[in-house]
Order: C-alpha cells, then sequence, then structure tokens
C-alpha cells in the first residue's frame, strides 16, 4: 500500500510538471513561432496603431462605412453570446422585422429597388458569437450603392474593393465567402485619402 501510494504522488508530480507546464509551453512555444500573427489575435494595425483584429467583428457607425451584421452583444468579444430565442419565437420573429425595416430604411435610400425578399439574412440576424467579421457578399454588394455614393466613388470601383476582401471558403471547401467589414472599411478609407 505504501508502494502504491509513493507511486501515485510521483505520477502526480510528474504528470503536473508534464502536462501542467512543458505542454502548455512547448505548444505556446510552437504557436509564436509557426502561427505568430493567429496565436496573438491577428491584429489589425494601421500607422502602428491596433485598429482591430480580423477574427473579431465590430460596429460601424455612419453611412460612409459598410455595416457588420447585428450582434447580440454591440461587438463586445469579451461577452460573446446569442440571444438563444428559438428560431420560431416572437421574439426572434419581431428582432427580425426591426432589423429589416432598419435595413430598408437605410439601404433603401440609395437602392430604391431593394425590397424586403432581398435583404441577405446576416443583414438581419445575429451570429452565435456575436462578433463574427464577415458579411455575405450579398449584403456588401447592397451595401456598396450607399458607400459609393456617400464617397464619391464609382460603384464599379467599391464593388472591386469588395471582391479584394471577400475571403474565400476555408481550405477551398468549407463554408461560404464572405466579405471582412474592418478589411474593407480600412481599404476604402485608403481608397479616399489618395
Amino acid at each position: 500500500m505504501k508502494r502504491d501510494l509513493q507511486a501515485s504522488v510521483v505520477a502526480l508530480i510528474v504528470f503536473t510538471i508534464v502536462l501542467g507546464l512543458l505542454y502548455p509551453l512547448a505548444v505556446t512555444g510552437v504557436s509564436q513561432v509557426a502561427f505568430n500573427d493567429a496565436a496573438n489575435g491577428s491584429l489589425v494595425k494601421v500607422d502602428g496603431r491596433v485598429v482591430g483584429s480580423r477574427l473579431l467583428g465590430q460596429g460601424f457607425r455612419g453611412p460612409r462605412y459598410f455595416h457588420s451584421r447585428p450582434s447580440q452583444t454591440e461587438w463586445n468579444p469579451s461577452a460573446t453570446a446569442f440571444s438563444n430565442a428559438g428560431p420560431n419565437g416572437a421574439d426572434t420573429r419581431d428582432a427580425i422585422a426591426a432589423n429589416a425595416d432598419a435595413y430598408l430604411r437605410l439601404e433603401g435610400r440609395y437602392d430604391a429597388s431593394l425590397t424586403r425578399g432581398e435583404i441577405p439574412p446576416d443583414a438581419v440576424q445575429t451570429s452565435g458569437s456575436g462578433v463574427d467579421p464577415h458579411i455575405t457578399p450579398a449584403n456588401a454588394r447592397i451595401q456598396a450603392h450607399r458607400v459609393a455614393e456617400v464617397r464619391g466613388l464609382p460603384l464599379d470601383r467599391v464593388n472591386a474593393l469588395i471582391d479584394d476582401n471577400t475571403d474565400g471558403r476555408g481550405l477551398g471547401l468549407f463554408g461560404q465567402p464572405g466579405v471582412n467589414v474592418l478589411e474593407l472599411n480600412l481599404a476604402l478609407d485608403k481608397e479616399t485619402t489618395r
């Protein structure tokens, strides 16, 4: 029995050192060397100043910018959450209807042919995390009318910027293409300050 107790204590100490100290240090070291940008949050810097992360959405206000999809948490990365409301619930229906009305009010001024049925789902529904950095290309193309007019840019140029900032499917197979809103808005700022 004494020998079993000693073996257990030695195993506890060894595994604590190996799995609690050495393994995390090794994984952290490998990630810092091989995947430095991702391991440090994929931060986006402009003139040496951090303006956001490529992996986290943020709210953009005003007609000059492309807007992210709605967020349950107002794009707060420390409190990511979803509404937990069911897809057929009155709360969900009312939130989607309110978001669709707001979208039509804003975008309809710049594209009179826009109808409620043409609004992409990501324009009115929150993502699971509340901080999704992407919108669909369809959503971006609708918003392009507003952004082009407000900024005084040709619509073709704004659509080209959308194409330049659209991420493809993961490994060419998984998910759907998405437009990174932060990177697109930064590209727009560069375009209009030339």
